[in-house]
């Protein structure tokens, strides 16, 4: 029991050691200091430019005389989404010149039975001209109604019930733009995370090997001690890190109004921190590994190339799906570790993930990053104290 306490305590240190060296770092500070602003700052410059949820802005349109016209001009515009912002004009003379000089894009002037006028520069083309076609015909009808002693008013009201409730089997999701934006945002950030702060293992591995510092610390410690206090305290500044980028995104994008599926988006940023940790441990163990092989800076690429070309195809597998989360490939990869890792989180983002199966990846990963850590640990010890020539894998697997 005493054995395994200082066991622990060992792995503490290391862990709290590398989390302070980080952490401590002027260009690590300044560097997330502008990706904050960047990020904060992204959000509400797209939130300004992008019009928020605003109103719509109103057209012009000029109404000679009948106010009745313009009431029901303004009623249709607003029921077809197209608002338009009637003013009164006095004659047709007034009508031209406010059109003119821009005042108004359209100026209507009624003449007889029912037929009118309107005056623009150009056209009038789209919703405006399709509101002026429904109000001008809604009017005449209207001034026919009342001219035989019917109410038009007690006739819309019989009518308001005979609408159509469309029941669609496969309805459109109303937030699969943001929901399409947070899956590429997850992405991204898995992708550069593991590899940023994985890489960080392998470096730190290399750097203490090259220094001979690694022989004072295992002096004092266990190379298992080493590297699992190594692997546990760089993590968690990714983990801080990343928890910080998308606690900004979340914040900002909730309080400009960009991002209104905040249910969702806090289950993306709850996931995504949460395979986070899996992925880096996965890769972590394994770049500690590659790092423990070599003794110069230089040659770190040559052992851990391997794993950068497995999770450029993760990045790429995943940002093929993100049109497309729930099709076969997603689906099947989604099963696999590491690509659970990057896929998982699209996924959920995307909402077609069931929980069996998250519960299941999860489970798969957890299995296939212990096994192999155990590979990597044999690798790590037998590799970390050799200085010189790069260690081959045969030589570091080998009995």
């Amino acid at each position: 029991m005493t054995e395994q306490l200082s066991s622990r305590r060992a792995i503490a240190l290391v862990a709290r050691r590398e989390f302070d060296v980080q952490v401590r770092k002027k260009s690590f500070l300044v560097s997330n200091a502008i990706v904050l602003l960047v990020i904060v700052g992204g959000i509400v410059a797209f939130s300004l430019f992008s019009g928020g949820d605003g109103d719509t802005e109103r057209t012009p349109v000029g109404v000679v005389g009948n106010t009745a016209l313009g009431a029901t001009i303004t009623a249709v515009g607003d029921q077809l989404g197209t608002p338009v912002d009637v003013r009164a004009l006095t004659d047709a003379d007034d009508a031209r010149a406010q059109v003119e000089n821009g005042s108004v894009d359209v100026a209507v002037v009624p003449g007889q039975a029912g037929a009118v006028t309107a005056v623009t520069k150009e056209d009038v083309t789209g919703g405006l001209k399709t509101v002026l076609d429904t109000a001008v015909a809604t009017q005449a009808q209207n001034d026919a109604l009342t001219a035989e002693g019917v109410d038009p008013a007690t006739v819309a009201r019989a009518a308001a019930g005979a609408t159509v409730t469309v029941d669609a089997l496969d309805p459109p999701d109303e937030d699969r733009g943001q929901r399409l934006a947070l899956s590429f945002v997850a992405v991204i950030l898995l992708y550069t995370q593991i590899i940023t702060f994985g890489m960080y293992v392998a470096m730190g591995v290399v750097e203490e090997k090259s220094s001979r510092v690694v022989e004072l610390l295992l002096s004092t410690v266990r190379p298992l001690q080493l590297l699992w206090g190594k692997v546990l305290g760089i993590g968690a500044v990714g983990l801080v890190q990343l928890a910080a980028y998308g606690a900004a995104g979340l914040i900002a994008g909730t309080a400009t109004g960009v991002l209104t599926v905040t249910g969702a988006a806090v289950g993306v940023f709850v996931s995504t921190l949460g395979w986070f940790v899996l992925g880096y441990a996965f890769f972590a163990v394994l770049y500690a590994a590659g790092g423990s092989m070599v003794s110069r800076q230089e040659d770190v690429n040559s052992t851990t190339m391997p794993l950068l070309i497995v999770i450029l195809a993760m990045f790429f597998a995943a940002f093929t799906s993100i049109d497309d989360p729930s099709g076969t490939l997603p689906t099947v990869l989604s099963w696999i570790p590491p690509f659970s890792a990057i896929l998982m989180p699209l996924r959920i983002a995307a909402g077609v993930a069931e929980p069996v199966q998250i519960v299941g990846t999860i489970a798969l990963m957890i299995l296939a990053t212990l096994l192999l850590a155990v590979v990597a640990a044999k690798v790590y010890q037998r590799s970390i104290l050799r200085i010189g020539r790069t260690v081959s894998w045969k030589e570091a697997l080998g009995r």
